[in-house]
């Protein structure tokens, strides 16, 4: 054990500390009127029985899993007990972080009646529990573990196999937190959209409309849990894959090893007191409070980076001082460039969102089709920033280069979370400001959060994207060394058919992946637009405000669907490298089926990073679309225009958070899979 575990257990355990001191501080704040307890209890409940429903599913085929991990040759007990570590890590950052959001809301909304620096305040400081669990989660669970093999060898050399394990299970949760989670908030936005805003004309959040409480359930269990268990995921993979390289490139260096996880205490305290920095001064907008905190961390970031660099690599024979902070520079700014890129593709001041509003006033096949070439751009600069990101981190340090530049990236995740979360507090917040009638002015604060958040969302896509494609890469990077270790050193050329034939397969993977994806939220929404239909028509009390919608049938529909929903994309990363590893076990000596598998993993790797930034940008440049038409501008609210852009809007829903993000879990339990089954292929 050395000194960056040590660093790193104390600054995880500070960041604990603090999570749990701004949820305390959050749920001392006063709830507000009456009026808003009834729609915040509503949503409170339904997000209770939503997240019991889902882990409970989770915890069978988590514990079938455990079992299969614990019994077969080549795993065992450690395997088998880090990845329990990792789901349960998982799964408690993101319940605790979204029961905090739903706690949240109403205060949010309570505060926004003394004004916006008061609301900032508490959405913010429950976003920094979500953020900050993560962040102290992952690199608690990654030091922790490493200590536990460390002790366990009597101090000698830790194998790092087991930790593996962990990862899996950090994975776990993450695609079936993304996949359910995702299907459930979108079905319910489409359906509250279709058959409230577009056939009934009825507001956004009007509590007349069935789905409204789902809708506002889901932007907790999608956005909050669903993001948080995301990149966790990311950032327990990415530690652990950056330990594993340098344990198999070079085991006599053990300081490589422990590095990384200095690079992330050194990331957790500078965002802890970027946090800070967080407030409104003087005619500041909310986005200028958020960015200034962003900034504030990642400058400290660089000189702890500095200093952690200094202090454990000066005498390093292997890699050089100078070269490895160059590569945690390069990791800050592959994720600046991203942040860039989601702005302006999404915000409303600049072209690409314009463009797309200007073209709803033509009609709703313009809005598509311009929406869909705006999201095919976006690809372009994120794919160049990445590609120029490799090559310069490669060149510094190699491999190992490119696997500090995503740590380095990654260490910032509680700052981003953070802001990430905040996110749907506010959205809740403005829901609840409307069903319970608040004056005009509070839901003008509301609403001015709720619009920073849809960009600090996008950006966190953006980053949490770019981190799941380069932590892909490092975990891919980690499958070659293993297979070297091993003596089966391998090219994965395009000469080689099998290779060839596994680019294709891993291609077609995310395509698949996708469909499946948007295919659950269509058939749930389908069932939530069914039972909306059918209470307005057989409760007409309903629409004329004499009557109370059953919120709770709605829920209930969708949290059964959008778990039966996710199963069959959920298992396709987990089934295809099996597939690969079962068809070609009789001829194991052949090496084709290290062949095929490597070429599987760079197709996946690839063609998923492009789709989840075409899917994810054009999904939200759909969304502020929308938002800049009710604005007035292209006839405002109630125009052609603007029913066209509510069509984009519920078209890049399932894109935006459902699909695109979930395929960053996807990705990565692709390469842990591969890792797992590399001894069963020997």
């Amino acid at each position: 054990m050395g000194w960056g575990h040590i660093l790193s257990l104390s600054a995880a355990l500070l960041g604990m500390v603090y999570a749990v001191w701004c949820m305390g501080w959050v749920l001392r704040q006063p709830r507000g009127a009456e009026s808003l307890q009834a729609p915040y209890l509503a949503i409170r409940e339904a997000a209770h029985v939503f997240f019991i429903t889902q882990y409970r599913a989770i915890l069978v085929v988590g514990s079938v899993l455990f079992i299969v991990l614990w019994i077969a040759p080549g795993f065992g007990g450690l395997t088998a007990l880090g990845f329990a570590v990792g789901g349960l890590c998982s799964a408690a950052a993101g319940a605790v972080g979204m029961m905090t959001a739903v706690r949240a809301n109403v205060r949010t909304a309570a505060a926004a009646t003394d004004g916006l620096p008061q609301a900032l305040r508490v959405a913010i400081r429950s976003g920094t529990v979500t953020g900050f669990l993560v962040g102290a989660l992952a690199l608690s669970s990654v030091s922790g573990f490493y200590v536990l093999l460390w002790w366990l060898n009597n101090g000698g050399a830790v194998d790092l196999k087991p930790m593996l394990g962990l990862g899996f299970g950090a994975s776990l949760i993450s695609i079936f937190g993304r996949l359910s989670g995702g299907i459930f908030t979108k079905a319910a936005d489409v359906g509250a959209d279709l058959v409230g805003k577009i056939e009934q004309g009825i507001p956004e959040d009007d509590p007349r409309n069935p789905a409204t409480i789902a809708d506002n359930v889901g932007d907790n269990v999608g956005d909050c849990a669903g993001m948080a268990a995301d990149l966790f995921e990311s950032y327990a993979v990415t530690l652990l894959s950056v330990m594993l390289v340098a344990a198999w490139s070079l085991p006599d260096d053990p300081t490589a090893q422990h590095y990384p996880l200095a690079l992330g205490a050194v990331g957790l305290m500078a965002s802890m007191i970027g946090m800070q920095a967080m407030h409104i001064r003087g005619g500041q907008t909310v986005l200028h409070a958020l960015t200034r905190g962003v900034v504030v961390s990642a400058l400290l970031a660089v000189g702890g980076y500095l200093a952690v660099t200094a202090w454990l690599m000066h005498d390093d024979n292997h890699y050089g001082a100078w070269a490895l902070f160059g590569a945690t520079l390069t990791g800050l700014g592959v994720a600046l460039g991203l942040a860039w890129a989601a702005v302006y593709y999404t915000g409303t001041r600049f072209a690409p969102v314009q463009r797309i509003a200007h073209a709803s006033a033509s009609g709703h096949a313009t809005n598509l089709i311009t929406g869909l070439a705006v999201g095919m751009r976006a690809v372009a600069y994120p794919a160049l920033v990445v590609s120029v990101g490799i090559v310069i981190a490669y060149s510094l340090d190699g491999l190992y280069g490119i696997a500090i530049a995503t740590c380095a990236m990654l260490a910032l995740t509680p700052v981003v979370l953070s802001v990430d979360a905040y996110g749907p507090v506010t959205d809740n917040a403005g829901g609840i400001a409307e069903m319970a009638h608040l004056p005009d002015e509070v839901r003008s604060v509301t609403d001015t959060l709720d619009a920073s958040g849809n960009t600090t969302k996008a950006v966190t896509k953006s980053f949490a994207i770019g981190s799941a494609g380069l932590a892909a890469l490092v975990l891919f990077t980690a499958f070659e060394i293993e297979l070297s270790v091993r003596g089966e050193a391998l090219r994965f050329a395009i000469d080689n058919p099998y290779t060839l034939a596994g680019l294709f397969i891993g291609a077609l993977l995310p395509f698949l992946f996708t469909s499946y994806a948007l295919d659950a939220v269509g058939d749930a929404a389908a069932m939530i637009v069914a039972e909306v239909r059918r209470q307005f028509k057989e409760h007409p009390g309903i629409l004329e405000g004499r009557e109370a919608p059953d919120y709770g049938r709605a829920v209930a529909i969708l949290t059964k669907a959008s778990i039966r929903e996710m199963i069959i994309p959920g298992m396709i990363p987990v089934v295809a490298p099996l597939a690969i590893a079962l068809v070609w076990l009789p001829f194991k000596h052949t090496n084709h089926d290290f062949q095929l598998m490597g070429g599987m993993l760079i197709g996946a790797v690839v063609t998923g990073f492009l789709m989840a930034i075409f899917m994810c940008t054009g999904g939200a440049a759909w969304d502020n679309a929308k938002k800049y038409i009710e604005a007035g501008h292209e006839g405002g609210k109630g125009s052609p225009a603007h029913q066209a852009a509510v069509t984009g809007d519920t078209v890049g829903d399932p894109y935006k958070d459902t699909a695109g993000p979930a395929i960053n879990p996807m990705i990565k339990i692709l390469n842990l899979v591969a890792l797992l089954l590399v001894p069963f292929m020997s």
